[in-house]
């Protein structure tokens, strides 16, 4: 018996199976007037197999008991149901599995005559891809066993984890003969980056795991265990504490089922005195031995198994064995259906009564199909198109202690009968210990997510998880995580310096409160002050012989223009506004007409009088006072004339210009009509240029007489603040240029008031005794004065 390899919870299951008939038989509602038989086979070896499909073909067992098989229950392994039902299918006869997993199954093209009342594992595998989106586990490793519940359910986990983004950095296939296999797999996990590990096994194959694992010092990984093995806490102990301490994995939900604690642990050999196979678990449990020739201590059979702990004896808690419990059920329900009968038919399919001894295979598939019932534990049964049940699991935790014992906790569930998105969820207040000695959840990435203010790039020589983040281009942000592209700010907007969020671009103009704006208002405001302050001086030395001879009324004239073009310079200082811009463009053109003007009526003046003073010369009664007015006034209004065509046909306006500057806006005044600008421009140039060539042409009068060489000064400066103006304005940046352009109003206005009037003010104020007719008079005849 020693090399019979025996198997706990398929006794276990079988007991099941013999209570759930007899509570069957019990109940007086379900299938009166009939009862449920059953044969028990022993599910190892192909040779059980091949002899129980036979029997159900043939419908006589080895015993020679005649007996119609209406259905199979079983088999516990993926592999062995879909063996059996390459056999049972072609005969119509239905196979309710309580345990095979395997989402194959579920190709009713395939096996059609398969159901089974265990979650197909496609259902596991999405619990536990949600589970690893719900902790952010991108990039995990998997270790499978061989044999078809592994393979394929590897398969379908490693394709749905790729809808989600889950990356599979090493898939290892175990197998237990091979001693390379686990030294090969214990270098992959020293060497590998991924934190979370997968081991996706048969029972059978992960204790033999353990058993080699237990040996090699692998540490620091939160492991994740199938459905198959992670409810058996008889394979922890002191030294696989390292790799099972946290460990994680959904297990059938928990379930009671009264009085069958009591009817397992209630087993005696006497119940089946011709059960080699209960002897031997017997033997097994106690130690002893029913034969007295090859044992020290006898079987008695009165052995209390309540003193044994195995699986079979563990009564606290029905997980599969609940399915098994469904499972039958299912089928005396089916018959139940079947049996129905109402005006001639079965009110289930419509088709004609039968009776007992008409039942059929085929027929009780067909009801099958349809049942929907509770059992009287509370479990619903019913099936989807594809023969499976809704699914329900438990999330458990394994927490070590230092013994070496666990206890499994549960800390969540999966329900597939709840709406997407609702599905997962993990219990309050659970306190989740983590695998490889973590105090929080563990990273489990290749790669960081890219962070705001870059975007994510997939490198094609790596799994999708191993991206590559990039910072975003000069202009562009992105403010999520993993974004796949950066974004344009739109126009008025730039982004901030970590690029995560477009702001407003800040605006530029020549304010007041900077330094250049505020030193540009004080010269400026300087210029009004010097040329109000020489009015003055002017207006109380009105009869003295300096101002009479130097055209008082032009000269006024002269001095309040320059106030003016002086108070104009301010006008381009501040915010542009729509009003602002037409105000400082015209202003400018007018007011320095005006002031040209001026200067050249006392260039005039000065040339008429000189002229005056040849014999028979008439020439200053041709350019009086009155003359002089109506030339300044002439000049000035075409200059009028010209600002009225500008601001008529296209004015300036405010404009944000976004073209200098990327990063920021500036605010300026827009010509409108370029036309009209350098028309005001060329028109002040011409006056300007007139006047120098004819206080040129009076440069050699008299030096007593030095009016015509000052406004030649004057003129020569001005121009020459002019022509550098026009490169100046054209080159410079942003508010550079409305600086440059009040640079030149101020400093072509303080040429003409330094040049012209603070001569005759250094007479009048501090030479006096020069300040007469005598003096100002020299070689030039009073009728020049």
């Amino acid at each position: 018996m020693n090399e019979i390899r025996l198997n706990d919870r398929e006794l276990k299951f079988a007991r099941t199976l013999m209570f759930t008939v007899e509570e069957i038989n019990r109940n007086t509602e379900l299938l009166p007037g009939a009862s449920l038989g059953y044969r028990l086979y022993n599910g190892c070896g192909s040779e059980n197999l091949i002899r129980a499909a036979v029997e159900a073909v043939t419908r006589e067992d080895s015993n020679g008991c005649d007996g119609q098989i209406q259905a199979l229950l079983g088999h516990s392994s993926s592999g062995i149901s879909e063996d059996i039902n390459f056999i049972l299918s072609p005969l119509s006869i239905p196979q309710v599995s309580h345990l095979s997993t395997c989402a194959c199954l579920s190709d009713k093209r395939i096996y059609p005559t398969f159901f089974r009342t265990v979650p197909s594992d496609r259902f596991q595998i999405l619990a536990l891809v949600q589970l690893m989106k719900y902790f952010n586990w991108r990039w995990v490793g998997v270790i499978f066993s061989a044999g078809l519940y592994a393979e394929k359910g590897t398969a379908e986990f490693t394709k749905e984890a790729k809808k989600e983004g889950i990356c599979i950095e090493y898939s290892l296939r175990y197998i237990k003969s091979s001693t390379t296999i686990i030294e090969t797999t214990v270098k992959t996990l020293n060497n590998s980056s991924s934190k979370v590990v997968l081991l996706f096994m048969s029972f059978f194959y992960v204790k033999l795991f353990l058993s080699k694992m237990e040996n090699y010092n692998v540490s620091g990984k939160q492991w994740v265990g199938s459905e198959s093995w992670i409810m058996q806490e008889h394979l922890a102990s002191v030294e696989r504490k390292s790799i099972l301490q946290g460990v994680m994995g959904f297990a059938l939900p928990e379930a009671t089922i009264p009085g069958l604690g009591d009817f397992l642990l209630s087993l005696k050999p006497s119940d089946e005195p011709q059960s080699d196979i209960l002897k031997a678990f017997w033997e097994q449990y106690f130690g002893c031995s029913f034969s007295p020739s090859n044992a020290s201590t006898l079987c008695t059979g009165t052995e209390d198994l309540r003193t044994v702990s195995s699986d079979y004896t563990d009564v606290t808690q029905f997980r599969p064995e609940n399915n098994v419990y469904k499972a039958v059920y299912l089928v005396a329900y089916a018959l139940h259906a079947l049996l129905q009968c109402r005006n001639g038919s079965n009110p289930t399919t419509g088709k004609p009564c039968v009776n007992k001894k008409q039942v059929q295979p085929k027929l009780v598939l067909e009801h099958i199909e349809h049942v929907n019932f509770t059992t009287p534990n509370g479990a619903k049964v019913s099936f989807d198109e594809n023969g499976d049940s809704v699914a329900q699991y438990d999330l458990v935790n394994w927490q070590m202690k230092d013994d070496g014992s666990v206890e499994i906790v549960p800390i969540g569930q999966y329900d597939t009968s709840f709406p997407e998105g609702k599905k997962f969820k993990l219990k309050d207040n659970n306190k989740i210990i983590w695998g490889g000695d973590n105090k929080k959840v563990p990273r489990a990435v290749c790669k960081e997510p890219c962070p705001p203010g870059t975007r994510k790039a997939i490198n094609k020589l790596k799994p999708v998880c191993c991206f590559d983040c990039f910072e975003c281009p000069e202009g562009t942000m992105s403010n999520q995580t993993n974004s796949p592209e950066c974004l344009i700010c739109p126009l008025e907007f730039w982004p901030n310096e970590n690029k995560d969020q477009c702001l407003p671009k800040p605006t530029e103009y020549l304010s007041y409160k900077e330094i250049m704006g505020t030193l540009l208002t004080v010269f400026g405001c300087l210029g009004v002050f010097l040329s109000l302050l020489t009015s003055i001086i002017f207006l109380t030395h009105k009869e003295t012989p300096i101002v009479k001879a130097n055209n008082s009324e032009l000269s006024f004239l002269l001095l309040f223009s320059l106030k003016l073009c002086f108070l104009c310079s301010l006008t381009f200082i501040g915010r542009p506004s729509e009003w602002s811009c037409m105000l400082r463009h015209t202003a400018f053109g007018i007011t320095f007409v005006l002031c040209i003007s001026c200067v050249l009526g006392k260039t005039i003046v000065v040339l008429m009088a000189f002229r005056a003073t040849l014999p028979g010369s008439s020439v200053m009664k041709w350019f009086g006072p009155t003359q002089q007015r109506l030339s300044v006034l002439t000049f000035t209004l075409i200059q009028v004339l010209i600002c009225v065509l500008w601001l008529t046909i296209n004015p300036p306006f405010p404009k944000k210009n976004m073209k200098y500057y990327k990063e920021k806006i500036i605010l300026e005044c827009a010509l409108g009509s370029a036309v009209g600008f350098w028309a005001v421009l060329s028109y002040i140039g011409l006056l300007a240029l007139l006047c120098f060539v004819l206080a040129f042409l009076a440069r050699k009068l008299p030096d007593s007489f030095n009016e015509a060489k000052l406004i030649t000064f004057s003129m020569l400066i001005f121009c020459a603040v002019w022509i550098t103006f026009i490169p100046a304005y054209v080159s410079s940046p942003g508010k550079f240029t409305v600086a440059v352009e009040i640079f030149a109003i101020l400093a072509s206005s303080f040429g003409l008031l330094f040049c012209i009037f603070v001569p005759k003010c250094y007479i009048i104020i501090f030479r006096p005794e020069r300040n007469c007719k005598k003096h100002l008079m020299g070689k030039i005849p009073p009728r020049t004065l």
